[in-house]
């Protein structure tokens, strides 16, 4: 359910930018169907609820009754968010908590067709258009009918002039109806100068639309005028009658018309049973055509959206992977770990052995332990999706909240990082991704009025470079302008003016990262408060990377992230001091050389050396890490210069001697030791001695702190 959950806020965000895919409506109905099955299954009534509700919209979406909004995947987007701190409660062991009623009733008015409620004016204005057409329709023909009974019960088939006329026309005037009536009774011998129902129909023409048919009471008159009043054969008729009068009421919604089996009697009593003109003709009645038209359900409004139609779903194909608990991972890690320090300790061996078959076998071994090192390690990679997976969600709730237009690129999703890692960068990059989408990207009006498209966009990048992942956040926005940071460090009281002066572009960029600077005149819930930035800085130190801005005024800011492949083997730098062996992170290092006095010097009792025309401050190892009574094997003013760099700082560590690259296993220091400043661990050397790996971050902040 964890994963069906986290893979629906990415579905969701996808399906907003392509309505129409009918393969990720599906996956999204499936994934709240399949979530709230195993909640039902467990009684877990509030999450079931939620899902289902969901899980109608969906439904909808997927026949092609709603159509996709922002305001619809708004609600969707809360309602998903309800589920979750659900999910989240039951894992804690506690009961769910019920979604809103509030959010419960915005998803159910996206839960019924739109024909039944935001259309629903629409719809009826549509049905009173086509039941207009459909009684002008009836009127026609009902005309026809009554002519042709005319002319039956008067045994005159020909055609007046104003009959033709009619049939031209399809509506029978008053005067032609009075010439009809004389040509019946004689002239002027027929009671009523005009058709009771023409009249009525002409009178009320403008003031409502009448459907023109003749009802009951106009039809008994005219066989008044006919027969004598009361001796029309309508008195006559039997009791049956008046129940199916009551059902074709039922089936008009209450009109006047007769039905069929009444007017069928009506004309078996003019004429005698079944030699009707409506028999003998076939045409069919005023009463059986409204009959007609009520059975017939209304039209529904076509869909908005029609689905194409699936191909049939292809043969699932075999599971290509399994589930490991992670701490029988973390087992066989430490025993490969094991065999490496074996494979070291037999490498250093076979210097004093003789050449020959020993040399061959620990070269086999080398390779097989490499091997197996890397597929072990590989069984705690995981795809950087894992963390990619959740931006979309932000950069589309962020840029509604703060009225942007801002499109997410992301590129090397597939690219492996260690799991821990994939863990401990979330949180910084959601941040880093955040902080572009509020300080990097401009509004649309701006970008617009500077030449650039409404729309800014954002790219996310990973990729592999040797042992280390690049990962980037590039914005297209405004860009850093260094004068702006310069003015803010002072004002904040972080700097002081003379020293800000003298910083370049590139140093300029890295004041975000101190703690309590911001450039947001108003504090909000996304930004402003100054924290942040140092907390992502000194998280990515922990992990051993190192973190670049690059940022060009009015063009945009790029961040780059470098980490280690994996934490658990640590390519390091072994270097000695004395008779002590220490092993330096190889991701902090950057350059070595001979230390030379004529490039050092003292400034503000810093000792500084020259490297390439940039001063670099130094600092004695031996001064630090050596016990009192113990010697370093050379004095001030020798030894090797190590430059390391932390972020975007760099300081020269001077050792006694580097003694060469070797990838160790990072051992715990225990919990008497843990957390001791300055170090990161521990390992085995190849020649069985104990090497401490050093943490020169921490060992920096507590040599300034004067803790160490």
């Amino acid at each position: 359910a964890g994963e069906i959950l986290e893979l629906l806020s990415e579905q969701l965000v996808d399906l907003e930018q392509s309505p129409e895919d009918v393969d990720l409506l599906n996956a999204v109905f499936r994934g709240f169907h399949t979530v709230k099955g195993g909640a039902g299954f467990l009684a877990l009534d509030a999450m079931v609820d939620t899902c289902h509700v969901c899980e109608d919209v969906f439904n909808l979406l997927r026949q092609g009754e709603r159509s996709v909004t922002p305001a619809l995947m708004d609600a969707v987007l809360q309602g998903l968010d309800c589920v979750q701190i659900m999910f989240a409660e039951v894992q804690s062991g506690n009961d769910p908590t019920p979604a809103s009623p509030e959010l419960l009733s915005e998803l159910k008015t996206y839960s019924v067709p739109e024909s039944e409620d935001e259309a629903a004016a629409e719809d009826e204005a549509v049905a009173d258009t086509n039941d207009a057409s459909t009684a002008a329709a009836d009127h026609d023909e009902a005309e026809e009918e009554f002519d042709a009974l005319l002319d039956a019960m008067d045994g005159d088939t020909a055609s007046t002039p104003e009959a033709e006329n009619t049939s031209s026309s399809d509506e029978i005037t008053d005067d032609e109806f009075e010439a009809l009536l004389d040509d019946m009774h004689g002239k002027g011998k027929h009671s009523g100068g005009k058709p009771p129902a023409k009249a009525t129909a002409d009178k009320n023409d403008t003031e409502s639309k009448d459907d023109g048919l003749i009802t009951d009471d106009e039809f008994d008159a005219l066989l008044d005028d006919l027969h004598g009043k009361g001796k029309g054969p309508v008195a006559k008729a039997p009791a049956s009658q008046d129940k199916s009068k009551e059902k074709a009421d039922d089936s008009s919604g209450g009109s006047d018309l007769i039905t069929d089996e009444e007017f069928d009697s009506i004309l078996d009593d003019l004429h005698g049973e079944g030699k009707g003109p409506t028999a003998a003709k076939g045409a069919s009645t005023p009463a059986k055509k409204a009959a007609e038209t009520a059975a017939k359900p209304k039209p529904k409004p076509a869909a908005k959206s029609k689905a194409a139609p699936k191909a049939p779903p292809a043969k699932p194909a075999a599971e290509a992977s399994v589930r490991v608990d992670t701490e029988r991972l973390d087992e066989i890690m430490n025993l490969v770990g094991e065999l490496v320090l074996v494979r070291n300790r037999l490498q250093t061996l076979r210097v004093n052995v003789p050449e020959g078959q020993l040399t061959q076998a620990i070269t086999n071994l080398g390779m097989v332990t490499s091997d197996l090192q890397t597929s072990v390690m590989k069984t705690r990679m995981q795809p950087i999706k894992k963390v990619f997976g959740r931006f979309p969600r932000v950069v589309r709730d962020l840029s509604r909240q703060i009225n942007k237009e801002i499109k997410l690129e992301m590129m090397g999703e597939d690219t492996d990082l260690d799991k821990n890692l994939v863990e401990a960068l979330a949180d910084p990059l959601v941040h880093l991704v955040r902080n572009s989408v509020d300080h990097g990207i401009e509004l649309p009006d701006v970008r617009e009025k500077n030449g650039k498209p409404r729309e800014g966009t954002v790219i996310l990048s990973a990729q592999q470079e040797g042992d280390h992942i690049l990962l980037s956040i590039e914005d297209d926005g405004a860009g850093m302008d260094p004068e702006i940071l310069r003015n803010k460090v002072v004002e904040k009281g972080l700097m002081d003016e003379e020293s800000a002066a003298r910083l370049e572009d590139k140093e300029c960029f890295n004041l975000i990262f101190m703690a309590g600077f911001s450039t947001k005149e108003e504090i909000s819930d996304i930004s402003g408060r100054g924290v942040g930035m140092d907390v992502v800085k000194t998280r990515i130190s922990q992990l051993n990377g190192s973190l670049d801005i690059e940022s060009q005024l009015g063009k945009g800011t790029t961040l780059t992230i470098k980490v280690p492949l994996t934490l658990a083997i640590l390519p390091t730098l072994m270097i000695s001091l004395g008779e002590r062996t220490f092993a330096l992170p190889l991701s902090n290092v950057n350059e070595i050389f001979e230390l030379q006095t004529r490039k050092t010097n003292v400034v503000d009792g810093q000792l500084m050396v020259m490297v390439r025309e940039k001063a670099v401050p130094l600092f004695y190892l031996s001064n630090w890490l050596l016990m009192p009574g113990e010697q370093a094997q050379y004095g001030e003013g020798e030894g090797q210069v190590i430059i390391t760099q932390l972020g975007n700082r760099m300081v020269g560590l001077v050792t006694d001697q580097v003694v060469g690259q070797e990838e160790v296993v990072i051992k715990p220091l225990g919990a008497m030791l843990q957390g001791l400043p300055g170090f990161a661990g521990s390992t085995i050397t190849g020649d069985g001695g104990i090497a401490l790996i050093l943490d020169v971050q921490s060992l920096l902040k507590a040599r300034a702190s004067k803790s160490f």
